[in-house]
């Protein structure tokens, strides 16, 4: 059943696969972004428009969200830069979609946060995806809330980082490096997502609860009645690993094998401290707090998605071997003509 679905942060990496999904699954799509011109790989899609505006603008979301019939929100930062709080992007962003779909008669929500979101969590990034969550589930809106751990593939900012850092330098100093991640594959997240949006056939069973905000028996934003409605999905990988084990891999995949230097909690504090105040930073002492919660799934992969959850070491070669960092660099350098 194809949908018209707003997306909120389509142009970044996870934005950028499932509106790929989207388009190849026959929905219309609608790329809200503050920067066009970062979703320009996005341009060419079928059934895809990319429009620049400000998700915080009720005007510009009371426009997109006109005759759609599905919003997904996939807006999220790691770390707080100028006005864009962790409370104005998780919190604030929710608040004026909700606003929106409810004006709108929008009433299918489908909402990105984080694996270890709680509102008792250490660092202001998890509390804020806790808020964030709230948010869309108090909505009385059809919602569905992903909480992906790490997400891989190509392009990401996890691997690829420590493969930069891996061929910067002789030695890797790590903070955390007993922190545990349950990586999830980028394709595999962005088929969830899909998935969810559509529904399944038929009628709940006599066992389903009626989605809140709608009537048992009901259609919800224009798809079938969906058991993915009103439920929370922890998504990982089939392993999980200690950052320390992720970045010794990364390293040797990609052909800079080095040794890594766990840091105890006063040198990590002061490495956070010292990177804080570079632009872009690669660690903050929030990102330490977020880390002090593991990043893993207590069960299996959601038997609603029928996935098979990817493993890292079948997709991180491709792009971090060293032939593949090779053949990427020599297309950098015949675009711009060296």
């Amino acid at each position: 059943m194809a949908q018209r679905v707003l997306v909120l942060g389509g142009s970044g990496f996870l934005g950028r696969h499932l509106v790929a999904k989207l388009s190849a699954d026959g929905h219309d799509v609608i790329v809200l972004t503050r920067r066009r011109n970062r979703a320009r790989d996005l341009f060419l899609l079928p059934t895809v428009r990319v429009v620049e505006g400000d998700p915080h603008d009720s005007a510009t979301l009371a426009r997109w969200t006109a005759n759609a019939t599905a919003a997904i929100n996939l807006i999220g930062t790691l770390h707080e830069h100028g006005r864009d709080t962790f409370e104005r992007v998780h919190v604030d962003v929710p608040l004026a979609l909700v606003a929106a779909c409810r004006n709108a008669g929008v009433s299918r929500i489908l909402h990105v946060s984080a694996l270890a979101a709680s509102s008792e969590a250490a660092s202001a990034y998890l509390r804020s995806k806790a808020a964030g969550e709230a948010v869309i589930a108090e909505s009385g809106l059809g919602w569905t809330i992903f909480r992906p751990s790490v997400i891989f593939g190509r392009g990401d900012s996890f691997l690829n980082l420590f493969a930069k850092l891996a061929q910067m330098f002789p030695v890797i100093p790590l903070a955390c490096a007993g922190a545990r991640f349950q990586p999830v594959f980028v394709g595999d997240v962005a088929e969830c997502i899909a998935r969810a949006l559509i529904g399944r056939e038929g009628p709940p069973r006599p066992t389903d609860p009626a989605p809140r905000g709608a009537a048992s028996g009901s259609s919800v934003g224009g798809s079938v009645n969906d058991d993915t409605i009103g439920q929370r999905y922890p998504l990982c990988g089939p392993k999980a690993y200690t950052l320390e084990e992720l970045v010794n891999y990364v390293a040797e995949t990609s052909g800079h094998p080095r040794p890594v230097l766990p840091l105890g909690p006063a040198l990590a504090n002061l490495q956070a401290r010292v990177m804080e105040l570079l632009p872009g930073p690669l660690l903050t002492r929030d990102n330490l707090a977020s880390m002090q919660h593991d990043s893993v799934c207590d069960g299996p992969f959601p038997r609603a998605f029928d996935i098979t959850p990817t493993p890292v070491e079948a997709i991180a070669p491709e792009y971090l071997a060293p032939l593949a960092l090779r053949s990427r660099f020599d297309t950098f350098r015949s675009q711009s003509g060296r």
